[in-house]
């Protein structure tokens, strides 16, 4: 999956500090990322790249560091030669897989400061915490932080077969797992059957975690699943959600080539007979 990122370490912990020649600098155009594709590998700009107006510290936000290398954000788009800016999703199967890792936890952050610049409350600009991850109203004393959405996707089983679906209205057109977001005041269990019996109409039992993933390129966290279809398996479609869904016989699963998410990993495992 794609916050696996192998012997490379993330760390998120809050310490910012000034930015360094070899500080990587992520840029954001809307959901467009600047970066320089060299082969099959690509590379973000570092901080020495910067003309010398953009290295002041009022352009540049400290994200998280990888390998102890600081990750800064731009406030605003930037051009430099050689780089362009490419869709987000470009990410999912990009190498190598920490630095798509870092791009999608960037995104994520830069969509929160920028949904975040002036007050819900009043409307005031709002201040940078120095301590954590937070903004602040000086003048209402309003706090945010950054949003995290739970979610499920859910792997209903049917003997030898899979339930999968495809979204719909999404550019992702390739099969996929039930997913969906919790609601406010209900378990995520709860969720899991909410979801299902929603999106195809019916019933499922032996819930089991298997496990979870943040998956920024929506702010979530996801949760996994796997269950048993309880009752009938005819399904009732609502097509607002899903173009379609279907059982599908374990032999017949797509392969994974993006290795990038859990409802991927997880079609794979039953795929292997493991789930």
């Amino acid at each position: 999956m794609i916050q696996q990122i192998g012997s490379h370490i993330y760390s998120n912990t809050y310490h910012p500090g000034p930015a360094k020649d070899d500080s990587v600098i992520l840029s954001y155009s809307n959901r467009d990322i600047l970066l320089r594709e060299q082969g099959d590998v690509f590379s973000y700009p570092l901080f020495s790249q910067l003309p010398p107006e953009m290295k002041k510290e009022k352009h540049l936000i400290w994200l998280f560091t990888i390998d102890g290398i600081e990750y800064f954000l731009t406030r605003e788009a930037i051009t430099l030669p050689g780089y362009a800016y490419v869709p987000v999703n470009y990410l999912r199967a990009a190498h190598p897989r920490y630095l798509s890792f870092a791009g999608v936890t960037g995104l994520s952050l830069h969509n929160w400061y920028q949904n975040h610049i002036f007050c819900g409350g009043c409307g005031k600009p709002m201040q940078y915490s120095k301590a954590e991850r937070m903004v602040y109203c000086d003048n209402c004393q309003t706090m945010s932080y950054p949003t995290i959405c739970p979610a499920v996707i859910v792997g209903v089983r049917n003997g030898d077969k899979l339930l999968v679906s495809k979204y719909a209205g999404r550019d992702y057109k390739r099969f996929a797992l039930l997913a969906g977001f919790a609601e406010i005041g209900e378990t995520i269990e709860e969720t899991v059957h909410r979801e299902v019996m929603e999106e195809v109409g019916i019933k499922v039992k032996n819930l089991t975690f298997y496990k979870s993933q943040p998956w920024s390129f929506t702010d979530t966290l996801l949760f996994g699943f796997f269950c048993d279809v309880a009752g009938s398996d005819e399904l009732h479609i609502d097509y607002q959600e899903l173009s379609t869904a279907q059982w599908l016989d374990r032999k017949n699963l797509p392969d994974d080539e993006e290795k990038a998410s859990l409802t991927m990993e997880m079609m794979t495992l039953f795929k292997e007979g493991k789930a």
